[in-house]
């Protein structure tokens, strides 16, 4: 599904916010493998925003959990939090190399977190990449139940409250399939690319300390 050309022999956080602009993004093999190759997948993994859809108990809890969602406050522990193992996956892609590119775009303001808190322990959360209008979600954990899930319901509203116009997936899952992700071409996720790149939209219009309420509400749910 995706092609791999020769490892990517020198990336710099310019190179990748390029690359990104041309639908293509850096993998590694593994976590101890320090080269980066470039995936371009013949098909692409997407969450329409405008079709971004989640359950009436997951919206309910997203209003009464007493877990704490905040944003941009802590990439290392994400970054720890998205390459440890987990059931049913031992080894992860991201490497030093990812780490420390990633680092530099959170540094400049274009890589995000959304992080989910249980008091000082971080139990989930997603990084992923702010470029004009189009978001390129990376990788997301989770060590509570649910806790994922409150993240992705709090970034899709940042996004459409935003003005963002492409929440980008890489790949399509089980797990992304029940929230509305659909698989496209790579034509066809080229021209949602360059239409979202032609708008302008602001992460932080909405506050980073959202109320749960404003942030169900912006999504579309409904008491029920």
């Amino acid at each position: 599904m995706a092609s791999r050309d020769e490892p990517a022999m020198e990336i710099t956080p310019q190179v990748l916010l390029k690359a990104y602009s041309c639908g293509i993004f850096p993998m590694a093999e593994s976590a101890s493998d320090p080269a980066l190759y470039w995936i371009e997948p013949q098909h692409r993994g997407i969450l329409p925003l405008e079709n971004a859809h989640f359950s009436r108990r997951l919206l309910r809890t997203v209003r009464a959990t007493p877990l704490v969602v905040k944003v941009d406050t802590d990439y290392e522990r994400v970054i720890d939090g998205c390459a440890a193992p987990r059931p049913g996956r031992t080894s992860t892609w991201i490497n030093k190399r990812i780490r420390s590119l990633y680092r530099e775009l959170f540094q400049m303001g274009v890589c995000h977190t959304v992080e989910v808190w249980s008091g000082n322990q971080l139990v989930g959360g997603l990084y992923g990449v702010a470029l004009k209008g189009a978001f390129f979600g990376e990788s997301m954990f989770s060590c509570e139940r649910d806790a994922s899930k409150i993240a992705l319901v709090h970034l899709v509203a940042r996004l459409i409250h935003g003005g963002f116009r492409l929440l980008d997936t890489q790949f399509v899952t089980e797990h992304l399939k029940q929230f509305g992700t659909i698989e496209v071409d790579r034509d066809a996720f080229q021209t949602r690319l360059d239409n979202a790149l032609q708008v302008s939209a602001d992460f932080f219009r909405l506050p980073a300390d959202a109320d749960p309420r404003e942030v169900v509400r912006i999504v579309g749910g409904r008491d029920g």
